[in-house]
């Protein structure tokens, strides 16, 4: 708690004139972590410097292990913000600071946190409301979802969970029942800080909003959907997670099913919660559940030389898939979804493969040209491209491959893109679910996931800096859109 004789400064204008939030208690469960210093206070910097937080707020960081003090737990959020953010505003950062203390909590006893929450909700009035996130542990969540509804801290209160949301359809199933035990599911808020992207919520304007790409966005039009999102990195510090866990449960069953929702879903009519996750919903109902034999799981070599990973893992930290939505649509037109570990490039991309043209004028040419692609660049910058075919300049009609750029930055130079984790947060403090992942959407991909994770596909090596094990590389016709 901030000593008496420290209490906090008024804060500058926190809040725009259109839309005062209200005071707000927010509980950071592992606030010493990784994601706290890269991701989350940063978070909060921005939102306040923007004017975007509630006008008077706390931040409790908890966890099982103290930091130390209050000030030598605000020293350390101040060495993240450092580290992180470019051209740190000293007055915006201390109004933050003061703000923040830590109390210890586990899954067994929460009473001092409860205490140190209700002591600042006094300082905040009446209508103040709570945030309580929970970046922890799958195997943590439930009990520490159980010590919330003992403790009474559900009440007014916003819950934000990290994924993975359980290691399979038991446990996730388990964790929905623990949370409903306590919680209505409008205050619960699954974040997956890829729905927070611009470039993502960019796919439904650039489809439903022009004339040009939704006539052709079904199965008549296009062969083939690739969802593209290698890493070059390696396990940085997480290598138990990964034993936990492994690339399917991080990354499939999470990041890369919630974009191919956003690819394939239909016209939800209204950008809503409700709206846009009932269109979302369908779509993972006309999944088709995963075949294993067309799923390549691999490791890259000297996985097992990481900290906390065990000598004789088989933890997949690439996977590969072939997955089909068996509606109107896309009946037929399959989704490749790659991502992984040390692959040769850290990229997010979108690549929706065209059909080849019907007509014959051109049939002279030759026929291994590269296909129509359009493409979709899930980067803080968005970019689209099309690859297609043109006249090549000069007397004759033969044809070259072109590539038509649209770069959304370009076309709106004064826009003040949010990150997704302050997009997202602030979304929470707003209470709007709408890129939030709802429970039957978290139950359905665990079926469509289940059959792989009862059967798993033999793991096979890959060399650091490669685009994974050979099996992979030729499941899209064609190839990949990136490749070496």
């Amino acid at each position: 708690m901030p000593d008496s004789s420290t209490a906090p400064q008024s804060a500058p204008s926190t809040s725009s004139a259109e839309e005062q939030l209200p005071p707000h208690v927010m509980v950071l469960f592992g606030a010493t972590g990784d994601l706290a210093a890269r991701k989350l206070f940063p978070g909060f910097y921005h939102l306040a410097a923007a004017g975007r937080m509630p006008e008077d707020f706390r931040i409790i960081g908890s966890g099982r292990h103290s930091p130390g003090t209050d000030e030598e737990f605000r020293d350390q959020v101040r060495e993240g913000l450092q580290d992180t953010v470019e051209d740190l505003d000293e007055d915006v950062a201390r109004v933050l600071l003061e703000r923040i203390s830590f109390q210890t909590s586990d899954a067994d006893d929460g009473s001092d946190l409860a205490a140190a929450v209700r002591a600042c909700e006094e300082e905040l009035g009446d209508d103040v409301r709570r945030l309580v996130y929970l970046s922890v542990p799958p195997s943590a969540m439930q009990g520490m979802v159980a010590m919330l509804g003992r403790e009474q801290l559900t009440e007014r209160a916003r819950l934000v969970l990290e994924k993975p949301f359980g290691l399979d359809l038991e446990s996730a199933r388990e964790l929905d029942a623990a949370l409903k035990d306590v919680v209505d599911e409008d205050q619960v808020f699954r974040i997956d800080h890829f729905l927070g992207k611009e470039a993502v919520q960019n796919i439904l304007a650039l489809r439903f909003a022009n004339g040009l790409f939704e006539p052709a966005w079904n199965r008549h039009s296009i062969a083939s959907v690739q969802i593209d999102v290698p890493e070059d990195l390696g396990m940085e510090g997480r290598g138990s997670f990964y034993e936990s866990t492994g690339c399917l449960r991080d990354m499939i069953s999470t990041h890369l099913c919630q974009l191919l929702g956003f690819v394939a879903l239909e016209d939800p009519e209204h950008f809503t919660a409700d709206a846009v996750r009932d269109a979302k919903h369908a779509v993972f109902e006309a999944m088709r559940p995963l075949d294993p034999a067309r799923v390549v799981y691999g490791q890259y070599d000297g996985y097992r030389d990481e900290d906390d990973v065990a000598d004789d893992s088989e933890v997949e930290t690439f996977v590969a898939i072939e997955a089909f939505v068996d509606n109107d649509r896309w009946r037929d037109v399959p989704f490749y979804l790659r991502t992984g570990k040390r692959l040769a490039k850290g990229d997010r991309v979108i690549t929706l493969r065209f059909r080849g043209s019907a007509c014959t004028m051109f049939d002279d040419e030759p026929t291994d040209r590269p296909p129509n692609d359009l493409v979709l660049e899930l980067t803080d910058d968005p970019r689209i491209h099309v690859e297609m075919r043109a006249k090549k300049p000069g007397p004759d009609m033969d044809l070259v491959e072109a590539t038509m750029h649209l770069d959304v930055g370009d076309a709106a130079p004064d826009a003040t893109p949010l990150e997704a984790y302050e997009r997202l947060l602030l979304d929470v403090l707003r209470g709007e679910q709408t890129l939030f992942t709802r429970a039957d959407e978290v139950d359905r991909l665990w079926q469509v996931c289940e059959p792989v994770l009862q059967s798993p596909p033999e793991v096979q090596s890959y060399e650091p800096g490669s685009w994974g094990p050979e099996a992979a590389l030729a499941m899209p016709p064609g190839g990949w859109q990136l490749r070496g």
